[in-house]
Parts: C-alpha cells; sequence; structure tokens
C-alpha cells in the first residue's frame, strides 16, 4: 500500500519535459507547504533542452544556498511605471520631465514589453546601439550624450527593482556606451567680447547679458536670482538657486536648486555690483509705475510687473545680436566659458575659478580649460626664454 503512494520528491529534484510549442520546461520543487503538505512546484522555461537545463541547475543550486528567488513576473514597463510615479520624488521638476520622456520615447517602446527579470546585457547593448544608430527613412541616430542619458535612467531605475528585491543584478553594468566627444568650447575673444560689449548697448537685457559674462553664472541661475542673495555691503552674491521649466514646452517655470545643488558665493568685480545697484533703482522705478499690479517675486530680473523674465525672449535677444557681429553660432553659454578664460588669463588660479563656476571638483575646470593654462605655460615659457637671452646679453 505504501508502494502505491506516489514518491514525495525531495526539495530541489526536478524534471524537463518538452512542450508542444516546441520550449522546455523544467520544472523542481522548492518546498512543501505547510498548510496542505503538497509540494511546491516552479517551472523555467528555454528554447532548447541545454538552455532549460542550465536554468534549473542554476536555480536549485541557489536553492540549497538559501538563496532562491522567483523570477519577477512583472515587465519592465510596468516597473517603470511604477518606479517613475513613486521614486522621482526628490528630483527637479525638469529632470522628471526628462526622464519621463526618455522612458516613453525611447525605453518602452523598444523594452517595455521584456519581463524584468528576463532583461539581459545583450537586449540592451543592442537597444543601444539601435538608437545611436540612423535610421533607414535618413533620421539621424542619437547623439552619444543623449544614448548616456536614456543608459542613465534605465540604469537608475533597474538598481532601484536591485533594491527592492526583484531583480538580482543590473543587466546595464555590462553595457558599452558610445564614446563621449568632448565639444569644444569657443569662447568670446577680446575682439568678439568687445563688439558684444558694444552691440548689447541699450538693449532690454542688457544687464543679464553683462552679468552673465563678468561673473560666469549660467542662464538659469542668472534668471533666478533674487534680491537676498546679493550683499552690496560685502560685494558678494550667492548662487543657490536656478530659474528652469518645469515642463517640456518651458510654459511654467519654478526656483529649483542649482545643478549641483549646492550653493556658492562669489565676489565679482565691483562693475558688476554697480550695475546691480543700477538696474536695483531701475526695478523700484518700475515697481512704483506698476502700483497694486505688482507683483513681489523678489527676482532681480523682472518684466514690468515683476514676473520672471522668459529665458527664450532673452535667448533670442542674444542670437540675433551674436549674428549681428558675425558670430551666428555663438551659444550664451559661451559667455560663461568667456568669463573662465578671461579669469584664467588674468590670473586666477584653477581652484577660484572651480569656486565661482560651482564646478564640482577643480579637476574637472582644468580639464574644460586645461588649453588655457597650457598656452599660458607657453607664454611663461616665452617670457623666461626673453629674461635668459637678455642676462646672456648682458654678461
Amino acid at each position: 500500500m505504501a508502494e502505491s503512494k506516489k514518491k514525495r520528491r525531495a526539495r530541489g529534484e526536478g524534471n524537463i519535459r518538452q512542450r508542444k510549442d516546441g520550449t522546455w520546461e523544467a520544472r523542481f520543487v522548492i518546498g512543501i507547504d505547510p498548510g496542505t503538505g503538497k509540494e511546491i512546484r516552479k517551472s523555467v522555461y528555454a528554447k532548447t533542452q541545454k538552455e532549460v537545463r542550465q536554468k534549473m541547475t542554476a536555480a536549485i543550486a541557489a536553492l540549497d544556498s538559501d538563496d532562491y528567488k522567483e523570477p519577477c513576473k512583472m515587465t519592465l514597463t510596468q516597473w517603470l511605471d511604477i518606479w517613475a510615479t513613486e521614486y522621482l520624488g526628490g528630483l527637479k521638476p525638469r529632470t522628471v520631465v526628462d526622464y519621463t520622456d526618455s522612458i516613453k520615447n525611447h525605453i518602452k517602446p523598444a523594452l517595455g514589453a521584456i519581463k524584468l527579470d528576463a532583461l539581459t546585457a545583450h537586449t540592451i547593448q543592442k537597444f543601444y546601439n539601435a538608437l545611436a544608430k540612423p535610421s533607414s527613412a535618413g533620421g539621424k541616430g542619437l547623439s552619444p550624450k543623449t544614448v548616456r542619458c536614456v543608459h542613465g535612467v534605465l540604469h537608475k531605475a533597474l538598481q532601484q527593482a536591485i533594491m527592492i528585491g526583484y531583480i538580482r543584478a543590473n543587466p546595464t553594468d555590462a553595457c558599452i556606451l558610445p564614446h563621449l566627444v568632448k565639444p569644444e568650447i569657443k569662447p568670446l575673444d577680446d575682439q568678439d567680447t568687445a563688439r558684444f560689449l558694444e552691440a548689447i548697448k541699450g538693449n532690454p537685457y542688457e544687464t543679464i547679458f553683462l552679468v552673465t559674462i563678468f561673473t560666469g553664472m549660467r542662464k538659469g541661475e542668472v534668471m533666478g536670482l533674487t534680491w537676498d542673495c546679493i550683499d552690496f555691503g560685502a560685494g558678494t552674491i550667492t548662487i543657490n538657486k536656478q530659474l528652469q521649466a518645469d515642463t517640456a514646452d518651458g510654459r511654467k517655470y519654478n526656483l529649483v536648486p542649482t545643478k549641483n545643488g549646492k550653493g556658492r558665493v562669489v565676489a565679482p568685480a565691483p562693475y558688476v555690483m554697480q550695475l546691480l545697484r543700477a538696474h536695483q533703482r531701475q526695478q523700484l522705478e518700475m515697481r512704483l509705475k506698476a502700483g497694486p499690479a505688482w507683483v513681489d517675486t523678489g527676482l532681480v530680473f523682472t518684466d514690468g510687473v515683476g514676473n520672471h523674465i522668459s529665458p527664450h525672449t532673452v535667448y533670442n535677444h542674444y542670437k540675433r545680436i551674436v549674428k549681428s557681429i558675425g558670430i551666428p553660432n555663438a551659444r550664451f553659454h559661451d559667455l560663461r566659458h568667456s568669463y573662465a578664460v578671461a579669469a584664467i588669463q588674468s590670473g586666477d588660479d584653477i581652484k577660484t575659478v572651480q569656486g565661482n563656476l560651482g564646478h564640482a571638483t577643480a579637476s574637472f575646470t582644468l580639464d574644460v580649460y586645461g588649453h588655457v593654462t597650457e598656452k599660458m605655460k607657453r607664454e611663461s615659457a616665452e617670457r623666461m626664454q626673453a629674461y635668459i637671452d637678455s642676462i646672456k646679453k648682458s654678461g
């Protein structure tokens, strides 16, 4: 009678069979249900017998070491929806928009239907390669920088899935990303700067342009500057926020922390503080003229009733100006580069320039503006050679 009873399999035992659809299934026991006394079985699937055997062997090995984890049934789309909703609360609004755009436009269409724990480095690598490849319709592939941004979003989402326990490892770690070519910076030279300063005279945003080129502040930092951050007595400016769009179309803006999340205090040239003092008087006149319609935002640069100025409007004015002086490809960010180069050439040490620009490290600043210091080294060598020649002649 005992022999007629079905023999109970031990924990970890399994068997392999080929299903009617041609795929292979390996079933194995992971334990006994304490309530019913029945075996708890799990299955893994593969296209070949060899592959399914390897999967079963790996699962049983994990079971023996008490490291077994059931495969996650969730698709990548399902997890990305949860991640974007629940885990991006601490990011800047614009960053959230960028992340969700990458998910919607790139990641979901290509990988969204794949089960979370079925994602492999090879599949993701093919996805990255396809993003960078020009389309058959003639469209350009994404730039290396954009591909890296998409990778960053996917990597962060999968890293959170690891922390929760949905997957064991991050398959994006094994992927090779496209080489990022560092763009050549193009600061305004002395002649361009002189022509630019002449061209902006009388422009409604003249002071914005002057403060930018003589402090190296980012556009969002200048546009988000508030009066409580300006200390006329000490001659300093505290840069701790920026004006940033929180929607893709740029219709709504918020004041958010600076790019690296850290504030900094700069001591600009007295000329800059004089400009700001004069601008403060002009704003007071606008405030009196606006009367009850004035909105007290505390911003330094505002429209006629105290609201922030549209960064797009300032940018359009800038582009018309640089086009008029023969440098149509100059970017607004080149004003920041122009400040940095001028500061280094004037004798400021790299650590000071780093602090004024708000870079994370001096090595980053040196990497961006190293060509300037190389030029200074050559000029120093030439001056020393001239000195040596003069000494030899006098001897």
